[in-house]
């Protein structure tokens, strides 16, 4: 499915499973890419699995759906959808926002206020306590969803998931597989790892450092053996444009597969520095994401790598 025929996939209905699995050459290897990035534009890769129980949820269940987190976030967008979809309002709550992006919104953010969420900004140095308020706020109505969908309503969807890449592995009978995918929060490398014991499964911390990983995921529950955890050579600082990103990017875009700006080229790139230490068949679960692109491709012609 072209990116265009994509962002025309804009019904909950539309969405079907199991998200198809290809094979591709990279840099000289073979992988499979299970293309979860298809399944839908703006429930996209990941967030349509963290958000597959409330997807399926009646919608007279809630009236409202909270969350946090950053202005430009890919499970925002998706939650905007969700509620807008479902008739909840859709309250959102981030730092403070810079001039400039409230006069002339863009991207997810512009997306997301277009399908009706309401913003709601804290002061940094009070954002934390907010937060804390909410949880302890929150009614039998109102759902309220993490940042990132980090939060153990994702397990179901993650499940499903997991349902899949076994079928395929029994129908290509594969016995040995490495499942890749990138983390901020580690919920679906997480529970992929709970669901599939007889896989490894390997990720890299993009928002943080490996100990602000592990510390995201021990509140999920018991850290899986078969779960690890790669990192690149160098230091990356989270949503910043890296020359070698673009790179990897602009690479995969020419067979045809758009991949986000942030989270998947730190994985490719790490993937790549450690391959030889994973023996197997490599699948790369596309973690979708890619609305985010139009505002971060903006900064990379401001940086001046395009």
């Amino acid at each position: 499915m072209s990116l265009k025929n994509l962002q025309k996939s804009h019904t909950l209905n539309s969405i079907s499973l199991p998200s198809v699995t290809t094979k591709i050459s990279f840099r000289g290897r073979d992988f499979y890419l299970k293309r979860d990035e298809l399944l839908h534009y703006e429930l996209s890769g990941n967030k349509f699995r963290k958000l597959y129980q409330l997807i399926n949820t009646p919608s007279k269940t809630y009236t409202k759906l909270i969350s946090y987190g950053g202005t430009q976030s890919n499970a925002m967008l998706s939650m905007a959808y969700l509620a807008n979809k479902k008739d909840w309002k859709f309250d959102y709550y981030c730092k403070n926002i810079p001039l400039h992006v409230k006069q002339n919104p863009q991207g997810n953010y512009k997306k997301a206020l277009d399908l009706g969420m309401n913003v709601f900004e804290v002061e940094h140095d009070e954002f934390q306590q907010s937060i804390s308020r909410l949880f302890l706020q929150i009614n039998p109505h109102e759902v309220l969803v993490p940042q990132g969908g980090a939060d153990k309503i994702a397990e179901v969807g993650i499940k499903v998931l997991a349902d899949e890449i076994s079928a395929w592995m029994d129908e290509k009978k594969i016995k040995n597989l490495n499942i890749i995918t990138p983390a901020g929060t580690g919920t679906t490398a997480y529970y992929l790892a709970k669901s599939l014991p007889e896989c490894k499964i390997i990720t890299t911390p993009v928002v943080g450092d490996e100990n602000y990983l592990k510390v995201e995921m021990s509140a999920l529950g018991k850290y899986p053996d078969n779960l690890y955890i790669i990192n690149t050579e160098k230091k990356y600082h989270f949503a910043k444009p890296y020359r070698e990103f673009f790179q990897i990017y602009k690479e995969l875009k020419e067979i045809d597969i758009e991949f986000d700006l942030i989270y998947a080229p730190k994985m490719w790139l790490s993937l790549l520095q450690n391959l030889e230490k994973f023996e197997g068949d490599v699948l790369y679960v596309h973690s979708g994401g890619i609305s985010g692109n139009e505002s971060m491709l903006k900064r990379y012609r401001f940086k001046g790598f395009i």
